[in-house]
């Protein structure tokens, strides 16, 4: 573990290369599992303001849940989560082919909406928990991601680098900054 101002961060996210591949894993982190993907309160707030310019993008059984149940659900863990479609995939899942894409995002990418889409789907296979003293920063390993872990390798590109963007919009450039220097130092010592 290292710390980087009040996070900790799991040496295993500077040690692992990463990056997605879609052809094979078919967009499974947006599909599987047994809740949605965690909100924060910002995008609890977000959401709503914002769904009505996301609905085209949206599938109609969907939209009509998130009009039944709203833009987020509490979970069992008691945390907000997206909604799922019928205990399946994230209601703002669209599907290109087989491949499940974001409906958020292609809003955004569309140039309808300003809010990219979930920190926590933008971060992902990255999770993050809060607890009193510190913010946890961990590598969340899912054997769907495993076509991920292989064409990083072969591309040779570190996870915290795969989710830069990510980690810049969850908490800062001179944040990202630190992880990049101690990540050079710890697998320097490693080789």
């Amino acid at each position: 573990m290292i710390n980087i101002k009040d996070t900790l961060i799991s040496s295993d996210l500077l040690e692992s290369k990463f990056c997605c591949d879609l052809e094979s894993c078919k967009g499974a982190c947006c599909v599987k599992g047994t809740s949605g993907a965690p909100l924060n309160d910002e995008e609890i707030e977000i959401l709503p303001k914002i769904i009505n310019r996301i609905k085209p993008f949206l599938r109609k059984e969907c939209v009509e849940i998130i009009e039944k149940v709203g833009t987020h659900v509490i979970d069992e863990e008691n945390e907000a989560v997206t909604p799922l479609n019928n205990g399946l995939e994230c209601v703002y899942v669209v599907f290109e082919g087989v491949i499940a894409k974001c409906g958020i995002e292609k809003a955004y990418l569309d140039g309808c909406i300003h809010f990219r889409k979930p920190v926590s789907c933008h971060l992902y296979p990255i999770r993050i928990r809060k607890y009193n003293q510190f913010i946890a920063v961990n590598y969340d390993r899912w054997d769907i991601c495993d076509p991920a872990r292989v064409y990083g390798e072969k591309i040779d590109l570190s996870l915290y680098d795969f989710v830069k963007d990510a980690l810049i919009r969850r908490f800062d450039k001179d944040w990202y900054k630190n992880l990049k220097i101690a990540a050079k130092q710890i697998l320097k010592k490693d080789s």
